[in-house]
């Protein structure tokens, strides 16, 4: 059991496996468009000096990462600037009537920090030949092919053709246009919501140790609607700037959170059985639940207020207040929902039939599950609180 929980719980360091890109783009109809791209520092390193076979940046850049000196990382950048911009002029383009902009610098390359995470930003001038009212922004930063991550994505604000929001760009759609319809906008979020909880193994055993601990649909449900509401409170405020909380206090606690709920359904099932769990079939209090079936709820609630966080990070908009940021999110929220709920459609049936067809086996498989999310939680929280 150590075993599988060892071989889970490797995929959860995987937040370094994928890589986010962040484009800020704004135009003003002069045919110059401004771009800061804010890119992964080391990634960029080991990106550009591969793509120009360019030993020189991949050593001063490699040192001034394991220096940890923001410093020596601009410079080492500076000194290569050429080789950075000719890989993000391959890996990011923009169109204007059809043809391609040109693209130069438009500033000093200098670096800041994402989620404890050194990031470097290029600011960019784009200069379009042919005016037009509509731009299209390919992004293939990254890509799987460089065989240094996987499932790069380009999360991208724009203020241009007077038109403002946010787009994200993956492997799957490299590509946005200005002239793409409001549907096609949010279709982007639900399905970067949907596709961050299939790959957020952490966000999925959590809801593991809730379908596990809970034998009645209701408790599922409750469970479940409480992780949403208070998922759903501290995604929009953090997303929308109102609230920020360092990634170093996030990532632990929600790792820490997936050991707890598991641990407590282990700790009550051996304490009194099936019994102290308000298995029995029958109801015990309001709702149907008991002063530890609410204290669980309540644990639940605020797990969720930090899972939202985690939610946020991960979409890392930055960009002011909007109706239409406002609606993204909300997709983004309910492509997240989308996939929880087919989670729970697919396994609390089976979960509960075999409970009700053979108790014995469904306590073990239960058991089991919540032992291997306890033992992954744990790893987790080890390696985030001490960078492994």
């Amino acid at each position: 059991m150590i075993a599988l929980g060892l071989l889970v719980a490797a995929p959860a360091s995987a937040h370094g496996f994928s890589s986010v890109a962040y484009a800020d783009v704004s135009g003003a109809g002069t045919g110059h468009v401004h771009t800061t791209l804010q890119l992964e520092y080391d990634l960029l390193v080991v990106s550009a000096a591969d793509a120009a076979k360019d030993d020189s940046l991949f050593q001063d850049g490699t040192a001034a990462f394991d220096d940890g000196d923001s410093a020596a990382q601009a410079a080492a950048l500076e000194d290569h600037s050429e080789t950075v911009l000719d890989y993000v002029a391959d890996h990011f383009t923009m169109t204007s009537g059809g043809t391609e902009c040109t693209v130069t610098r438009d500033g000093d390359i200098t670096m800041t920090e994402r989620q404890g995470v050194p990031y470097a930003k290029l600011p960019l001038d784009q200069a379009c030949a042919v005016r037009s009212d509509a731009h299209e922004i390919t992004s293939t930063l990254f890509p799987d092919s460089e065989g240094f991550v996987t499932s790069t994505k380009t999360i991208l604000t724009y203020e241009i053709d007077g038109q403002n929001g946010s787009a994200s760009l993956d492997a799957a759609q490299t590509s946005f246009s200005t002239e793409q319809s409001v549907g096609e906008r949010f279709w982007e979020f639900f399905h970067l919501g949907a596709e961050h909880l299939l790959t957020g193994i952490d966000h999925i055993l959590f809801l593991l140790a809730l379908i596990a601990g809970s034998r009645r649909l209701r408790e599922i449900v409750l469970a479940a609607t409480s992780f949403t509401l208070a998922h759903s409170v501290t995604f929009i405020l953090a997303a929308t700037g109102v609230i920020a909380v360092p990634g170093a206090i996030v990532e632990p606690i929600i790792a820490l959170s997936i050991t707890a709920v598991a641990a407590w359904y282990l700790w009550r099932l051996w304490r009194k059985g099936d019994q102290a769990m308000g298995f029995d079939g029958k109801d015990t209090g309001f709702l149907g639940l008991d002063r530890a079936g609410w204290l669980r709820l309540g644990a639940v609630f605020l797990f969720g207020l930090v899972h939202g966080l985690g939610f946020a990070s991960a979409l890392g908009i930055d960009e002011p207040w909007s109706w239409t940021l406002l609606w993204s999110l909300l997709v983004f929220n309910v492509g997240i929902e989308a996939v929880q709920l087919a989670i729970i459609a697919v396994v609390f049936p089976i979960l509960a039939l075999l409970r009700r067809r053979a108790p014995r086996v469904g306590r073990w498989v239960t058991g089991a599950i919540a032992v291997v999310v306890s033992i992954a939680g744990l790893i987790w929280f080890v390696q985030r609180v001490f960078g492994l």
